[in-house]
């Protein structure tokens, strides 16, 4: 038995894993899926200084509160950054593996908002400021997503249209602060809206992707879109499984 925590990224909660949830314990897993504070079901909780450290608290608290070990920590999109800086500062040795869905880590000093080119940069203050009170950025047109992507159906875009909510802008802008320490664990990296050779290309060419590059790394790839925990749940929970550490 393996224990997972699976963090969601932007707009998301812990019910966007369900289906990989059901899927893990069928095989006997024990699976924490975590809510960020400000998202899902702890909506109600978002404030204008709700950032990255908040989220970060979040999965230390997991750990510390349910006293987990061995613990294959999973993060997807913007969770990338909260799952390497909970590891590696505060929480190394309690997690035995990294597992990055269509992400990776941030170099220190980095925020999430500065992997975006600056026209969307751009575009994302402007919403902040106009549809999210200064302080949100509100859910895309996940219909719009969508119809780009051939695996995804009518029902996720109606789930995600009636449960994403707007992320706390501060989580974007607040830079990582790591320590090196987290370099120290296996990693994989799930990737579904990029390749194993795009991976490689990226690592060697851009400098906030110079992390996804090693002898610590594997990669799967997982076609689909961005959020395959949606488009094809089943697979990724298969992946996971299949992943886990070996005694």
């Amino acid at each position: 038995m393996t224990t997972f925590v699976l963090v969601p990224g932007f707009w998301l909660g812990a019910w966007a894993w369900r289906s990989v949830t059901a899927a893990l314990r069928t095989h006997g897993h024990e699976v924490y899926p975590l809510s960020l504070t400000g998202l899902g079901e702890r909506a109600h909780l978002a404030r204008p200084d709700t950032d990255l450290d908040v989220h970060v608290t979040d999965v230390v608290n997991l750990l510390r509160y349910e006293d987990l070990h061995d613990v294959v920590l999973v993060g997807h999109s913007y969770a990338g950054a909260v799952v390497t800086t909970a590891a590696a500062d505060r929480m190394t040795d309690r997690v035995a593996q990294l597992v990055f869905v269509d992400t990776g880590p941030l170099p220190d000093g980095a925020a999430n908002q500065d992997f975006s080119p600056p026209q969307e940069q751009e575009r994302n203050a402007a919403l902040v400021a106009e549809h999210g009170d200064g302080w949100r950025l509100p859910p895309p047109p996940w219909a719009e997503l969508a119809a780009h992507a051939a695996d995804v159906d009518d029902s996720v875009v109606a789930l995600l249209g009636e449960r994403s909510v707007a992320q706390p802008w501060a989580t974007a802008t607040t830079p990582v602060r790591l320590t090196g320490a987290w370099e120290k664990l296996p990693r994989l990296g799930v990737l579904s809206s990029f390749t194993v050779e795009q991976t490689r290309q990226m690592a060697a060419t851009v400098p906030l992707c110079r992390h996804m590059a090693g002898s610590s790394w594997r990669y799967e790839e997982l076609p689909t879109w961005h959020w395959p925990m949606l488009s094809r749940p089943a697979e990724l929970a298969r992946i996971l499984h299949e992943a886990r550490p070996t005694a």
